[in-house]
This record gives C-alpha cells, sequence and structure tokens, in this order.
C-alpha cells in the first residue's frame, strides 16, 4: 500500500508541476515569435530580402 501511495503522491506532483513549466516554455515560444516577426520586419523596413 505504501508503494501505492508513493507513487500517487509523485504523480500528483508531476501533474501540478506540469502547470508551471508548460506554461513557460508557451511563453518562451511566444516570445521567439514575437522576436522572429520584429527581425523580419526590421529587414523589410531596411529594404533587404527577409528570408534570405
Amino acid at each position: 500500500m505504501a508503494t501505492l501511495t508513493t507513487l500517487a503522491f509523485v504523480l500528483l506532483g508531476l501533474w501540478v508541476l506540469s502547470f508551471f513549466v508548460f506554461h513557460i516554455a508557451g511563453f518562451l515560444i511566444h516570445l521567439l515569435l514575437i522576436v522572429a516577426i520584429v527581425m523580419i520586419l526590421v529587414r523589410i523596413i531596411k529594404g533587404e530580402n527577409p528570408f534570405k
């Protein structure tokens, strides 16, 4: 019974931790997308080929 209780607490802890980890990862992905769009716009404004 102790093994099942320990496993339940570990899985519950990982489940709660995943909310924070994926929230931060989602934020970083959106931040990188914004940086990429800004860099493309800067190259377009400068008159360069943005996809070169």
